[in-house]
């Protein structure tokens, strides 16, 4: 198996139980913010498309463009929308990149003001990793708004295995 294959096989696997969080998240909770430092809920969600589209991109062209991101839609259907749609366009794009391409430093942003040689492949890593570290906020977030958290590595206290 490729590193490409894996890291595909990999974010499939993230992706479902990620769409498993977004949908059991209650629409009426989606301007919660649980702390002054915390973001609102549909923004945290908004997250996940801005990462399929924007550092993916940016992983593939060298760059990303932020000035594309489009603003937060008003909905969570909207919401939930976008990231269903956006998954299969930033999976099409790692499909089509080579081996050779995975391996390429290109320079990337690793600190403020702090660019540095970083691998392509690195680079889709990390933002699967922080689609992950999203999620879990996100499933906090489940909690508080007093929904059910659906299982994500295992039994949760809402969906046990037994």
């Amino acid at each position: 198996m490729t590193e490409r294959e894996m890291f595909l096989n990999t974010w499939a696997a993230e992706q479902a139980i990620t769409m498993k969080i977004l949908r059991a998240y209650p629409e009426s909770h989606i301007d919660l913010k649980p702390a002054e430092k915390s973001t609102v809920a549909k923004d945290l969600a908004w997250t996940f498309v801005a990462e399929q589209a924007l550092l993916i991109d940016g992983a593939i062209s060298g760059h990303p463009d932020f000035s594309k991101f489009a603003p937060t839609p008003a909905t969570w259907a909207e919401v939930i929308a976008g990231v269903e749609a956006g998954y299969p366009e930033a999976v099409a794009k790692v499909k089509g990149m080579s081996d050779e391409s995975l391996n390429e430093h290109i320079d990337w942003q690793v600190g403020k003001g702090t660019v540095a040689k970083v691998r392509r492949g690195d680079i889709l890593w990390m933002a699967l990793h922080d689609m992950i570290h999203h999620r879990g906020q996100l499933s906090v977030y489940l909690r508080i708004a007093g929904a059910k958290v659906p299982s994500i590595y295992g039994p949760s206290a809402d969906e046990p295995w037994n």
